[in-house]
């Protein structure tokens, strides 16, 4: 038997293309489709397994092999065949009862929603098989939270491995699945749907017309997954999920109870992401998004202001543009701020609250939202809400709102003043009355905040602690340079540059040894004594925390010594053993 394989080329959350065969030049990519008995001829860049079923014994024989022979990377490369058992398995419902058969084998993997409470072999930390087959997908999908729930476990548990549930795809949900977690696909929804007249497009079925063929499906299924792909690779699948799913509420369903199973997990998120890459959020859907709770649990329970702007809170509207202090609008708003010892909020959807410190990380600097100037009642609510955690919290004395959202509901300890007073916020009269009431404000607190790099400096500091929970790393620092890049330099040495474009802090190598003694990064650690070449990936790393996202900088320890540091390119669900490399390689010391 040849090797499949596998090394992830592109990633959104759980969905990823997996090229197969050579790791360097892959001849086939997923997602993509498993042929079965019956289906007309696809490509093989499309379609590069077949499988076949065994019912005349049993329990039944399942017989798989690739199409392309490049996908073996042992040399001379063959087709692979895997040839397992399907194991006999008890519906859902009797899912408590530890009986049946159990089914595939260490390369082939048959599980089902009772075998994922009792095969012992899950539990073997070195079981890593090409392909998992979810066997009963067709009566769980029916059930809603356990399907996602079977899909959800599989993902985690086996990284490496290709991810199947037969008989419930089609073009018209493959962006959804693909979103869960799967890689590979049949036609057995749409070869079903065509004998009974109906095609299955990528946006739901309809009549087959009378001039058209009735393998035109094949079309669909090909647009389908190039239409995936490219979204994996730009970042924006949940949008052509989300316009997908409006064809079925019980995708609709799906997707809701998705985004509940991953609200608080960190490890599938990124913490930073390419400068072009754009969220938008094109519908109500899009708040339910694990991205969007992160964010708003962030600021109301973790964002401290700069140390000078604790006492006066200004409220302001979003923009269109990000960041906010590049569009017109606010630099109207900072002619009329002369102080640096307010701070600033920026209040919008669905992100709730902005602070200026933290608009140029993900996703505040990458968010699109339709703007029409009004709130609906869930909007309103969750800003009244973060508003009151954050003023808790903080204990702001003085609230100026200009933001246009009432906040009258908000009863606390403190002053809150509205400078809008029914009037737009770029209005002569509303920006006067903001300058008059913010120079008042500090007047009466008898406060002064610090100008030029000192400000700049407690921005950082702000921006630290949001971003690693310490900002120790910044005692004894000076700013130096020319905007926007500018120089964090300590004793003369830069250990650091501000990338606001990228919303993020760019650390030299001789800043390793201050972030690792200030207990600032994660660590991972390699294997002792390997050899560190090229990238991290799975097979020299000894351990690492949980928690690690996406576009996280890490440093590297080996033998309980400091080596280096890397910038992590998978989620922390991947580490367990994704088919790749999980971090760029970015400073070695020695």
């Amino acid at each position: 038997m040849g090797a499949l394989g596998r090394t992830v080329v592109g990633r959104n959350r759980y969905a990823r293309i997996i090229g197969l065969g050579d790791r360097r030049s892959p001849c086939v990519h997923t997602p993509c489709i498993v042929k079965i008995e019956g289906d007309p001829d696809l490509h093989d860049s499309i379609a590069p397994f077949s499988f076949s079923r065994d019912g005349s014994v049993s329990p039944a024989t399942l017989s798989l092999e690739t199409l392309i022979e490049d996908m073996d990377i042992l040399s001379p490369p063959s087709i692979i065949k895997w040839q397992i058992s399907e194991g006999q398995h008890l519906p859902p419902v009797l899912s408590e009862a530890d009986s049946g058969k159990l089914g595939g084998d260490d390369n082939f993997l048959v599980v089902s929603w009772q075998t994922l409470h009792h095969d012992s072999r899950l539990m073997d930390e070195s079981l890593a098989p090409d392909i998992v087959l979810l066997v009963d997908a067709p009566q769980l999908i029916s059930t809603g939270k356990i399907f996602l729930e079977a899909i959800l476990t599989l993902r985690e548990r086996f990284p490496s491995s290709l991810l199947w549930a037969p008989g419930i795809s089609g073009p018209d949900n493959a962006a959804l699945l693909s979103w869960f977690g799967l890689d590979l696909f049949d036609c057995a929804r749409a070869r079903s749907a065509a004998a009974a007249g109906y095609r299955l497009t990528m946006n739901g079925p309809r009549p087959l017309d009378d001039d058209e063929d009735s393998d035109i499906w094949m079309r669909d299924w090909e647009d389908s997954l190039r239409f995936i792909r490219s979204a994996i690779k730009t970042g924006n699948l949940r949008e052509l999920v989300e316009s997908q799913v409006l064809n079925s509420p019980r995708r609709v369903e799906h997707l809701r109870r998705h985004d509940s199973l991953l609200r608080g997990r960190k490890s599938i998120l990124a913490s930073h992401v390419s400068q072009g890459r754009r969220f938008r959020f094109n519908s109500s859907s899009s708040r339910n998004d694990p991205i969007v709770h992160d964010w708003k649990i962030r600021v109301a329970d973790q964002y401290t202001p700069p140390n000078h702007c604790r006492s006066v809170l200004v409220l302001l509207p979003c923009s269109e543009r990000k960041p906010y202090r590049e569009s017109q609008s606010h630099r109207r708003f900072s002619r009329h701020i002369p102080f640096t010892c307010v701070d600033q909020v920026m209040v919008t959807s669905p992100l709730g609250l902005v602070p200026r410190s933290l608009e140029d990380f993900w996703p505040a600097a990458h968010y699109d939202i339709p703007v029409t100037g009004d709130w609906d009642y869930d909007e309103i609510s969750m800003i009244q809400d973060m508003v009151k955690s954050l003023v808790e919290r903080i204990g702001y004395k003085i609230i100026i709102n200009h933001s246009g959202i009432n906040l009258g509901s908000i009863k606390e300890d403190f002053e809150l003043i509205d400078t809008r007073q029914n009037s737009t916020a770029g209005s002569p009269e509303a920006l006067e009355r903001l300058e008059s009431t913010i120079s008042d404000a500090v007047k009466r607190l008898e406060i002064r905040g610090p100008k030029g790099h000192r400000h700049r400096l407690e921005m950082y500091r702000s921006a630290s602690r949001f971003l690693y929970g310490n900002d120790t790393w910044l005692s004894d620092v000076k700013i130096e340079g020319r905007p926007p890049r500018w120089r964090i330099e300590k004793q003369g040495k830069q250990i650091a540059q501000w990338h606001p474009r990228s919303g993020r802090f760019a650390f030299s190598k001789a800043s390793l040894n201050i972030l690792h003694d200030a207990n600032v990064l994660p660590r991972i650690h390699l294997i002792p004594d390997v050899e560190w070449k090229g990238d991290i990936f799975v097979s020299i790393i000894e351990s690492y925390p949980d928690g690690i996202r996406e576009g996280d900088d890490i440093l590297v320890m080996q033998n309980g010594i400091l080596v280096g540091s890397a910038r992590a390119v998978a989620p922390g669900w991947e580490w367990k053993g994704s088919p790749g490399r999980v971090a760029r390689s970015h400073h070695r010391i020695g």
